[in-house]
């Protein structure tokens, strides 16, 4: 037998000992070393072994640290003496303390079902009612933008919204005054201001005005344009390369059918109108007759329908609809415009969909899904564009032209909206000056709201004081 090999007649307790021992007359390194055998190890591996021992004890030190100054054991300790169970929360208890929705959205959901559904209280009622000829439906009612002779629950605040919007506009004007006109700028701002209504967003509002004032102050002849488009047609809703024009078949029957039949129209050649209603449950239409008594006109009354015109022709580019409202959840959804084939992916298109976008989530919803033709695939480009997010395939979903359709949900969030989804778009439309600019002006008016917050509590505070 070798004489390194252990002595047999030594007990494990004696073993123990004598390495206790050696551990007590540690004096340097030199002695960690031999004790754990290391001595002979080259250099570098003894480095890294002490290196990933020290790792270890500090990271055990920094986690019984967290733990000690985060709560947990006295958490531990007071479920101990409480008898309260310490395992995960069954799914009941984990609903029963799912967080709320803001305020804010609770109170938008109930406006929106007294103002545009509180005259329709079956969902059967519902699902069949639809408008009359050139009558809007209630959610067109909503978005589009408030004129100070609507007589309406939504106008009541109007005038109090444009002198506030007036008095910002001359404290920070958004660009140069034009000669002999000093106050377009205020009046552009405040009737955009004012238009957007008290139900949405402040943001959306400093945003949207700031906009329509920049398009309206830029020259004499901007002004005077916008000035009488907004005297015909105050209820539009205004972007800059196109305009959303509530829904009419008297004004955009005829020439929305000369642009989606297929025939030659002005400069554009002809083309298969299959292109533009091959994927629909409606159309082509042989005259404009059959188009105007079609649904695309006769919306549902949880739909919504606007015409989007080109801002510097005037020329409709075709039209979009919102349907499948449900304020109750805060959720409705887009359909793919009704465009001609040449505008598919035009600028015109996208700021269309974005403009309706913005108000709708500043109004407070929550969710707007696209649903498409999992066989159309130009129409599957479309809220790629805008930044929607694929969520799933219904297969066997409709039935269109008597044949199955199995289609794609696309979906885009209010917190995806609001944390970058809408920058992007914005930038994508108008460039990326354009949203720093647009970035910027909202955060000065935020800060500049909050400070006026705080002196109107200020004073408050001091009025109740002196009534003491």
């Amino acid at each position: 037998m070798s004489s390194s090999s252990p002595d047999p007649s030594i007990s494990d307790l004696d073993k123990l000992l004598n390495a206790f021992s050696q551990i007590t007359s540690i004096q340097s390194l030199t002695d960690i070393l031999a004790a754990f055998g290391l001595l002979h190890m080259p250099p570098a591996q003894q480095y890294g072994i002490l290196f990933g021992c020290l790792t270890f004890t500090f990271t055990v030190i920094a986690v019984v640290t967290l733990l000690y100054f985060g709560g947990s054991f006295q958490r531990i300790e007071e479920q101990a003496k409480s008898g309260e169970s310490m395992t995960a929360p069954d799914s009941v208890t984990q609903r029963k303390y799912r967080p709320l929705l803001l305020e804010r959205l609770l109170e938008e959901r109930e406006w929106m079902i007294q103002t545009n559904y509180s005259s329709v209280t079956d969902a059967k009622q519902l699902a069949n009612a639809s408008m009359q000829d050139d009558e809007f439906t209630n959610l067109t009612k909503m978005l589009m933008t408030i004129a100070p002779s609507d007589k309406s629950t939504m106008s009541q605040d109007y005038e109090a919204n444009y002198i506030r919007a007036y008095k910002r506009c001359q404290d920070k004007p958004g660009g140069p005054i034009l000669g002999g006109r000093p106050n377009h700028r205020f009046e552009a701002y405040a009737r955009a201001y004012a238009g957007c209504g008290s139900h949405t967003a402040l943001s959306y509002r400093w945003s949207y005005a700031r906009m329509y004032e920049s398009m309206a102050g830029k020259s004499h002849e901007s002004d005077e344009r916008f000035t009488s488009l907004y005297q015909e047609r105050p209820h539009d809703i205004i972007g800059k390369t196109c305009r959303l024009e509530p829904l009419l078949a008297s004004r955009h029957s005829k020439e929305l059918w000369e642009i989606t039949s297929g025939n030659a129209w002005k400069e554009h050649r002809g083309y298969n109108p299959e292109e533009v209603w091959g994927f629909l449950d409606c159309g082509p239409f042989q005259n404009v007759q059959a188009l105007s008594e079609s649904e695309v006109f006769k919306l549902e009354h949880n739909a919504a329908g606007f015409a989007i015109v080109e801002s510097i022709t005037d020329r409709l580019v075709g039209v979009v609809h919102l349907s499948k409202d449900d304020p109750k959840n805060l959720s409705v959804q887009l359909d793919l415009p009704i465009v001609k084939p040449s505008s598919d992916g035009s600028i015109e298109q996208l700021e269309a969909c974005f403009l309706l976008l913005d108000r709708l989530f500043a109004h407070g919803y929550r969710r707007i899904q696209i649903c498409v033709d999992t066989l159309d695939v130009r129409g599957k480009r479309l809220p790629q564009r805008l930044g929607f997010t694929q969520e799933g395939q219904i297969p066997k979903h409709m039935i269109v032209k008597e044949a199955n359709r199995d289609s794609i949900i696309y979906g885009m969030l209010n917190s995806d909206w609001d944390k970058g989804a809408r920058a992007f778009l914005l930038k994508k439309l108008h460039g990326a000056a354009f949203q720093k600019a647009d970035a910027a002006n909202v955060a000065k008016e935020e800060a500049a709201e909050d400070q006026e917050q705080k002196l109107r509590d200020k004073k408050g505070a001091e009025a109740k004081a002196n009534k003491k």
